[in-house]
Order: structure tokens, then sequence, then C-alpha cells
């Protein structure tokens, strides 16, 4: 399926002959004998994307780049001159052929020609356009975890936008405009800087390193610490407290324990090439374009790969939590969209999914119909079942006819409060008996959920919008026991990202382990549509 964008222009036709730069075209207007020839050929080029055809029917099939003029000039040089940019917003430069474009204007001679320009202008640019404003790819197509709704632009607004008065200045404004956004241009910028000047030095050989260690693979790991950014030049032999330091701040950059000993999970993030860190910005750009879209003043911001969440406001953090995310496995791996939060539940009861009553309790209730006694059998009518009047053995996967539901308290699976922003993946935060997991440095270990290290603080911070004591009000209604379900007055978006390369406000650059894999084929698919690395490297 084609993708369509563009971004960031230069103006370099300033005292240049337009008609020098953009390709001469026929200076006489197209007179009535040879203007339906031009349509016809426009017709015929646009006819297979259906609101391009519409476009041009309902403008009479007006010339937007091949009239003659100042006007359609501009906008031609503007479209050209924005393919310079396209290698830096890592998009597929040689899908934007500016030479063979050139080649159709110094050829075009009869009406005919011209059409034909006319419709294969308006596609490259319709193609750069959506390319560079909402992502060359489409997500769903790349990993089908990824459920994320592409905000299109629709082609009556690029075509409008590029016949406005500024065309230039239309184009400039395509690609995201996100701190985020801007951060990532220029990470990549830094680091292919590094991969033409030697990136960062040869791997450190040993499997792990510790304070107080001397020898060639202690200076290995200093190099490459000092390749990075992270140290300052200097020949020292010795790991010594200013190293230690140094893989401290890395490992906190690296979502790792932040102890300061070179282990082998340490070891084994430091080695990655940067080549791989490379390809890890290029997908974030790519992402971020695919949210490319209003996210909300307030709004909840879940990152599988850190294993956090998040309370923003106006781009900056409020309140933020660990998380546990969906295990790496079968169907349990948390899904990536956004939606809107507009509930929580205290003392919520946990209904089991019918995935997880089927594949995991059937089988159990099969070898003793009392396991599990937390748990409760419901019939279609709502009424509490007798398990022990329940062959349990004649029933399976598929015409299981009970509802397993578990009543609040402590043990509840979700814990004493979720929060819920209804969506058709049944995917929601919540809290967990199970706090140990928290203390874990990677935490894929749920059903799919997101659960909160720090539910009551995060229902605090959402609840102060609308209660004047939002811990008062909360705990009042845990202590009833009783489920309660609690509305949020002005509802906040929830957006569940994936990003193993994200930017600090002052433009750090931080990696995360790709745990679903993910991005590797989101790389693979960008690669195949033609973005590649400086000097062709895969």
């Amino acid at each position: 399926m084609t993708r369509r964008s563009l971004k960031g222009i230069r103006n370099v036709l300033a005292g240049v002959c337009l008609a020098a730069v953009v390709g001469a075209l026929p200076a006489a207007p197209v007179r009535a004998e040879v203007g339906m020839a031009f349509m016809q050929a426009v017709a015929e080029a646009s006819a297979r994307d259906r609101d391009v055809a519409k476009w041009y029917r309902d403008t009479g099939y007006a010339p937007v780049w091949t009239a003659p003029g100042d006007e359609a000039r501009m906008r031609r040089a503007a479209l050209l001159d924005a393919f310079a940019v396209a290698h830096a917003h890592a998009l597929p430069e040689g899908k934007y052929s500016a030479d063979k474009l050139r080649a159709m204007m110094s050829r075009a001679v009869t009406p005919r020609d011209l059409g034909r320009l006319e419709a294969e202008l308006t596609r490259v640019y319709l193609d750069f356009a959506t390319d560079i404003q909402t992502g060359v790819l489409v997500p769903r197509e790349v990993d089908d975890g990824i459920k994320r709704e592409v905000p299109l632009r629709s082609v009556e607004s690029y075509m409008t936008g590029i016949t406005s008065p500024d065309p230039v200045g239309f184009v400039r404004g395509l690609a995201p405009r996100t701190g985020e956004y801007t951060r990532l241009l220029k990470a990549k910028l830094d680091l292919e800087y590094r991969v033409n000047h030697g990136g960062w030095g040869a791997p450190v050989a040993a499997s792990s390193l510790k304070p107080g260690q001397e020898g060639r693979d202690v200076v290995a790991l200093r190099n490459r610490l000092i390749a990075m950014g992270y140290l300052p030049w200097s020949v020292g032999t010795r790991y010594d407290a200013e190293m230690q330091m140094a893989v401290q701040t890395f490992q906190e950059d690296h979502g790792l324990l932040p102890d300061g000993v070179a282990g082998a999970g340490t070891m084994t993030e430091i080695n990655v090439p940067i080549g791989e860190r490379l390809k890890s910005v290029i997908v974030a750009l790519e992402r971020e374009r695919w949210m490319n879209m209003e996210r909300g003043k307030r709004h909840i911001l879940v990152n599988l790969t850190d294993f956090h969440a998040r309370i923003m406001d106006d781009d900056k953090l409020t309140f933020v939590t660990r998380s546990v995310i969906g295990q790496n496995t079968g169907d349990r791996r948390s899904p990536e969209f956004s939606d809107e939060m507009d509930h929580l539940v205290i003392n919520p009861t946990w209904n089991v999914p019918r995935s997880i009553a089927t594949k995991e309790y059937l089988p159990a209730f099969k070898r003793n119909p009392y396991s599990n006694s937390h748990l409760k059998l419901y019939n279609a009518r709502g009424q509490v079942v007798d398990r022990g009047s329940v062959n349990f053995a004649a029933y399976n996967e598929r015409n299981f006819p009970f509802d397993v539901k578990q009543p609040p308290s402590s043990r509840n699976a979700l814990g004493l409060v979720k929060f819920m922003f209804p969506n058709k993946y049944n995917i929601y935060l919540h809290d967990t008996p199970s706090k140990s997991l928290f203390d874990r440095e990677a935490r894929d270990f749920s059903h799919g959920c997101i659960r909160l290290a720090d539910p009551f603080d995060f229902a605090y911070e959402l609840l102060s919008r609308q209660e004047a004591d939002p811990q008062g009000f909360f705990q009042s209604i845990l202590r009833t026991g009783r489920e309660t379900r609690v509305n949020l007055k002005e509802p906040v978006p929830v957006h569940l990202i994936y990003r193993t390369a994200v930017t600090d406000p002052k433009g750090r650059i931080t990696f995360r382990r790709d745990v679903y894999g993910r991005d590797g084929r989101v790389w693979d698919a960008l690669q195949r549509a033609g973005v590649i690395l400086p000097g062709g490297q895969s």
C-alpha cells in the first residue's frame, strides 16, 4: 500500500531562474483545441487513485504543476527542493526521483505529455507528503500487535495546501512538529556523523568487568565510553570511580540496574553496534510520524519497552510509575494503540477473559473442581454455580458455558483499582497483588494488560482535577470493599507506544531493548521500502 510525505524546505531559489531549476515548460496557456488531450491524459494517469481523480474532476482538470507562470513554477521548485531533505528524515529518497521528474519536464512537448507529467508530479508529491507527515508504512501490515490508527490526511487537504499562496510554507509544515521528532532528527544526524567517522570503536571482549579491575579490557571499555560521550578523554587503565559513574549513567540511559558494574547485561548493551542504535532512531522517527496528531494537553503515555507509565501535562512529566507489560509469548503481548480513559473502578471484580478461563482454569477444574477457590463460576443467568454439580470433563475451549470471576479483594488479580479506556482489545491499566515483579529489570509478565507499581498515587493524580481531597475520596470508597465506578469528568487520552529510542527534553538520547522484536520488523519493512543507512549499511 502506498504512503505519502514531506518536510523542511530550504528556499535556495533566490536569484536563480526557476525554469532552469525545475525544468522549462511551455509558456503558452493550454488552448481550447489542446485542452481535451491534456484532460484525458490526466484522467487516464490518475484513474487508479479515486481521490486524486475526483480532485481533478472537481477542479475541471486545472493544472497544478504544469500551468504557465510563476505560481506553478514555485510549486514545482518547492517539490523538487523538498526531496533534498528526504534522507534527513529517513525517508526512501529513491522513491522521489527529482532527476526522473526533470527529465519528464524537459521532454514535455505535447498536451498529452503535459497531462502525464501533471499526474506524475501529483502522485510523487502525495507520496512524499504522506510519507513525511504520517509515515512510510502501514503499521498493521508490519506487526499484528501494532493496532495504531494512523491519522491520514485527505488528498484534498494536500492539494489545497500546495495550491495555496505559500506552497513552500505548507510543505515546510508537513513533518511532525513535536519536540521529540526534532530531537530524534538531531540524534540521527549525530549518529550518522559518528558512523562516518569510525563509530564507537571495537567492542569490549570481556563478558563482564567491575570496579577495581585493570588491564586491556578496562581500556577497551573506557575507550568505548569515551566514544559514546560518557567519559572525557583519558588514558587510565583502572576501572576507577569515574568509570563507575559513567557506567551507571549508561545503565540509566538503557533501562538497566544502575549499579556501576559492567555485568553481562550491561556489556551486551555497551557492545551494541552504532548502526543498530541508528536503526532504532530511524524507526522512532517513523513511529513518531504515525502519531502526528494532537495527543491531549493531559495524556497518559505508556512506553512498553521501558516498563513505565507516565502522566503528561503540556508535554511535561507530572507522574511516573513502573509498569509490567504483556509477556513476550503467544497472544499475551501488549498491543500499541490510543484511546481515552473515562473511568476507574475501585474494588474491581476480575472478569476472567475467556481465553484464560478455558486455557488455564478449565484444565485445573477438570483435575480438581474445587481448585482456585478464589474464583466463582456463573451461568448465563448470572447465578453462582456450585462446582460440585458440574461435569468439567464434558467441556472444552469451544463449548465451556460459564463465566469465571474473582470478587473484589486484596488478592484480586486486578488488585484494588483498575483504570478503564474501553477498547476492543480488552486492555486497561490496573493494580496487582504481585508487587515483587516491579523489582525486575525486564517486566513482561502479564496477559497483556498494564500493571502499575503505584496505582493509588496514579489514581490520586487523575482525581486531583475533580476532587478537593483525591486521596481521601479514593480511600473512602476503597474502605467500603464494594465495586465502585468513578467517572473522570474530563476523559484522558491514553497512548500505548513502543519506542526503543527516546530523547529527553534536553536532547539526550536513551535506548531500550526491543522486547517483542517489533522494531526489528519495522526496520526490515522500512528497508524494503527503500530507507538506507549511511554508506548503504544494512
